[in-house]
């Protein structure tokens, strides 16, 4: 099961096994979208698989996911979601109105997204086989011009944005379950992070060096990810990251990090310092942004590594996420 956390052991899997049967020639960096040449033409693809338990929680469902995870992955990699494809594995069984439920939550969250969902496919698998449903979706998009995006980009001194609190969705599919004696009002914060992308990149293209939303392995994974690729050091100010009160009360009662828990509707951006400031106000002009902080900075050392200072002035080591601690959130 950690080898579909998002954190180390997925790491390990992808670079020793992944990529170097699958790839003929292996890129320097994985990101979340490919990007293709043909007839003159550069077309952004991306696909993800989606198996949450249980299928609806507070606040979306395993529908509106599999759309908005698609958008999004698209969206941080620099490009503007075109279509969709979907393939559903059913369980036989599966009661209709859960399936209808979950095709309509598609349908309503793509055409909010203003992407149309184009094709598709559909197999059904004995009973017990699939925990009622899981989803496949393919996005293909254009890029948005005037990007250049990839930890090559990233300089010592360039700023960390985060859209808004972090932990949300992790938090929320933990207790949805119904397996701990907590109770929070909290939702998932699963949505289309594309305006707010696109609001950046329209205000200060030429300064937006890279971008990833913190999914499976959160904030702590992806980040970590980045300091690998780029080989500089990345501080980030802990009094500065949101967090909503439930979701840390709920990581303190269980020993988690909010830092290693999944989120589906925030994204990171690493822009450069002279124009931190005014992205920062973009976003909070841009509807959803509202709450975007700038939460750390690059810097040349610890090299490979991501440091954390707390407001006390202490600094501690962020690793990745190890093992699985919330199985099934996305």
């Amino acid at each position: 099961m950690a080898h579909g956390a998002g954190g180390k052991a997925t790491r390990r899997l992808i670079d020793g096994l992944f990529a170097p049967l699958l790839y003929e020639s292996i890129p320097r960096h994985l990101g979340d979208a490919a990007f293709l040449e043909g007839n003159g033409r550069s077309l952004a693809v991306t696909t993800d698989g989606f198996v949450v338990t249980p299928l609806s929680f507070p606040g979306g469902s395993i529908g509106e996911l599999a759309i908005n995870g698609t958008i999004n992955d698209l969206a941080v990699s620099g490009a503007r979601p075109g279509a969709i494809l979907a393939s559903f594995v059913l369980e036989a069984g599966l009661r209709t109105e859960i399936l209808e439920a979950e095709v309509r939550a598609m349908a309503t969250a793509a055409k909010k997204a203003g992407v149309p969902i184009v094709g598709g496919d559909t197999k059904v698998v004995e009973h017990g086989k699939a925990d009622q449903m899981y989803i496949t979706t393919t996005g293909i998009g254009s890029p948005l011009p005037g990007l250049t995006l990839g930890p090559e980009a990233v300089r010592i001194g360039d700023r960390i944005i985060l859209s808004g609190p972090i932990g949300d969705h992790g938090i929320t599919i933990l207790l949805a379950r119904g397996e701990l004696d907590l109770e929070a009002a909290i939702c998932s914060d699963t949505r289309s992070v594309y305006p707010l992308v696109e609001a950046l990149a329209n205000a200060e293209g030429a300064d937006l060096h890279w971008m990833r939303d913190p999914t499976r392995g959160g904030v702590a994974t992806t980040l970590n990810e980045l300091a690998i690729d780029c080989r500089l050091g990345i501080h980030l100010s802990e009094e500065e990251i949101p967090v909503r009160d439930q979701v840390r009360g709920a990581c303190e009662l269980l020993g988690l990090d909010p830092l290693h828990i999944a989120n589906e509707g925030q994204f990171m951006a690493v822009v450069d310092a002279s124009s931190a400031d005014r992205m920062l106000a973009v976003l909070h002009e841009t509807p959803g942004g509202e709450e975007a902080q700038i939460i750390g900075e690059i810097r040349d050392e610890p090299a490979g590594a991501v440091l954390a200072v707390s407001g006390y002035g202490g600094t501690r080591i962020v690793d990745m996420l190890v093992g699985d601690p919330l199985p099934r959130i996305c």
